[in-house]
């Protein structure tokens, strides 16, 4: 499926499922952060038993460009939040050190991490002039699709980076089975990429927080939807999880079956936001996004990498960190006060579970490799248990 063919596809507010109680953007996406953008490669071939290095294949690549200047010698203030670490996302020890975050962030599948990340170096090289210094440490950050898609055949490779980074624009963003998402499994649902964003109140500040997510974890029982027990309401027996079909050439197996509960990781989740927040305080709002998390019905259990990422666009103009400096080595940078940041705290968390609703909602039903099958949360259903619960909004 094309990506721009998602962009068609009802979202949970079209569906009367609104998470919180704060505004969200005009796209309801990271996008409506000044300056950021997201852009897909989507890689979907073949079907049938696996074949490693041949397929069937269900992966890709997203990127998210910070603001609309040159990203790659114009850095950000940023921070990251790990809450649990079975899993990766590159560069982090110089985000950490520094405060910065330099280039665009790449998300993809686990195996795929290292062509990615080159990828990336190579387009930073790219974008210099000729003989002029380059040094770049990219984040790029991973979910496994393996249960659906040839994931130790090494199929994406630097074109579907280069793809996805022409891809990347403002507005809408295409959502579920697309780029990094596409082979992606949630709550034993379809998963894959969501977004989501707030805006704060101009009183406030008037500030947007933005946040994508590669929904990629959870067992079915513990999903939350704006507090209603969806996973509970659409169990096993009436949707089946893709886990029962573990099993020599595709024969199923009996999803109770410890061997094979690979349910629980993992998510990458990125927020952005036009505030204007120093390193810090990026890293508090990061760690916020695992509050959002926790509504949608995480446990951040051992197997899955939950790693987040926050950002701040609103101090453009930063000199790189290892570049030599000018006169007394001294900027001029703005800062929200920290007893101002709450809204922001409340967007990032309310944000980042619209997002997981989102990718839900966006995703489709997808056969992967040796017969799997991956179900749709269905909205006929969906619909059904938010109104008899009483969270079904006109």
């Amino acid at each position: 499926m094309a990506p721009d063919a998602t962009l068609n596809r009802p979202r949970a507010r079209d569906l009367g499922i609104s998470i919180g109680t704060m505004t969200p953007g005009p796209f309801n996406a990271i996008t409506d952060v000044p300056g950021v953008k997201v852009g897909h490669a989507t890689i979907i071939e073949g079907d049938g038993p696996l074949s490693v290095g041949k397929g069937p294949v269900r992966t890709g690549v997203t990127v998210i460009l910070p603001h609309d200047g040159d990203i790659w010698r114009q850095p950000v203030f940023a921070a990251p939040h790990v809450l649990n670490g079975n899993g990766e996302m590159t560069g982090l020890a110089w985000v950490r050190e520094v405060g910065m975050l330099g280039g665009a962030i790449g998300i993809t599948n686990t195996h795929s991490v290292g062509v990615v990340r080159d990828a990336l170096v190579a387009e930073g090289v790219r974008s210099q002039p000729p003989g002029a210094f380059s040094w770049n440490l990219p984040v790029v950050g991973e979910t496994w699709d393996g249960l659906l898609s040839d994931a130790d055949g090494f199929h994406v490779r630097a074109e579907h980076v280069r793809d996805a980074l022409d891809d990347a624009r403002s507005g809408p963003v295409a959502e579920g089975n697309v780029g990094g998402g596409t082979g992606m499994v949630c709550h034993e649902f379809k998963g894959g990429i969501g977004t989501s964003s707030r805006r704060i109140d101009e009183a406030a500040g008037g500030w947007t927080v933005g946040a994508l997510v590669q929904a990629n974890y959870g067992r079915r029982g513990l999903l939350r939807i704006d507090g209603v027990p969806v996973g509970e309401a659409i169990g096993l027996i009436e949707v089946p999880s893709p886990y029962s079909m573990l099993g020599r050439k595709g024969a199923p197996r009996d999803p109770t079956n410890t061997a094979i509960r690979a349910r629980d990781g993992s998510i990458i989740i990125v927020i952005a936001t036009d505030a204007p927040l120093l390193p810090m305080q990026c890293a508090r709002l990061a760690q916020r996004a695992g509050l959002g998390l926790a509504r949608a019905g995480s446990v951040a259990a051992t197997t899955s990498g939950d790693i987040f990422l926050c950002f701040s666009n609103g101090n453009l103009g930063l000199p790189q960190s290892e570049t030599a400096h000018e006169a007394h080595g001294v900027t001029a940078v703005r800062m929200l006060v920290d007893s101002a940041l709450d809204p922001l705290f409340e967007a990032t968390g309310e944000g980042t579970a619209d997002a997981i609703v989102t990718a839900l909602v966006a995703a489709q039903t997808m056969p992967g490799r040796d017969g799997i099958v991956a179900h749709g949360l269905p909205h006929d259903r969906l619909r059904e248990v938010m109104a008899r619960f009483g969270r079904l909004r006109t």
